[in-house]
């Protein structure tokens, strides 16, 4: 696959969508505006993914041997069982990251580990491609899908949500600078959890305020 471009069509047009794509067309594929492109890739959010599929499908828009692939953490390579219906290759490529919008995005998804998910024959294209938008693949089976998804959504969800929590309150007590003094102690307690790994967690555990 890294000696043939591919013309890809990516749906969806938030920050997910414009880093894949910038990411696809630094890797010298080619950009097209038609769902008969080689690659269709939905970035769209995973409650819309089924019926959009779907549509797609009863539209007559996916074809044989077209790749198509989706980048949400909820849904493996089973959801776009429609799109294989029509001999379509299914692929699921989800950076496992939180995207900003910003110019900051494409230089982190280098740096991103990407779960990829797709049937056993196409595997190796799920994981070049992973690898021609700068990020290491990681296979997830359908199996594992869930805890994968509920694995992301905490580690991203909930620590932005504690962050705020934090900040907001020495912004309540009148302290300035809030994010600078947090800042520091989010990024060292995070790589010091990452250092240690898993272990339960004891209601008044000494170790973590150590």
């Amino acid at each position: 696959m890294t000696n043939s471009r591919l013309t890809y069509h990516v749906i969806g047009a938030g920050p997910v969508g414009q880093t894949i794509s910038l990411a696809l067309a630094a890797a010298a594929h080619i950009p097209v505006d038609e769902l008969t492109a080689d690659l269709v890739v939905l970035a769209i959010p995973g409650d819309e993914l089924a019926a959009t599929i779907d549509g797609y499908a009863k539209a007559g828009i996916w074809k044989a041997g077209q790749l198509v692939a989706h980048t949400s953490p909820d849904f493996g390579y089973g959801v776009l069982e429609p799109a294989t219906r029509a001999g379509a290759i299914p692929l699921a490529i989800h950076p496992a990251m939180r995207f900003t919008g910003t110019s900051i995005d494409l230089p982190r998804l280098r740096d991103a580990r990407i779960a990829v998910a797709a049937p056993n024959i196409a595997l190796p294209i799920a994981q070049a491609l992973a690898i021609e938008i700068g990020g290491e693949p990681v296979v997830i089976s359908e199996d594992a899908r869930a805890a994968y998804a509920e694995s992301f959504s905490v580690a991203s969800d909930f620590s932005a949500m504690v962050v705020s929590q934090a900040i907001g309150l020495l912004e309540e007590a009148g302290i300035e600078n809030a994010r600078d003094i947090i800042g520091p102690v989010v990024r060292s307690s995070v790589e010091r959890a990452l250092a240690n790994g898993h272990h339960g967690l004891e209601p008044f555990d000494a170790e973590l305020g150590e």
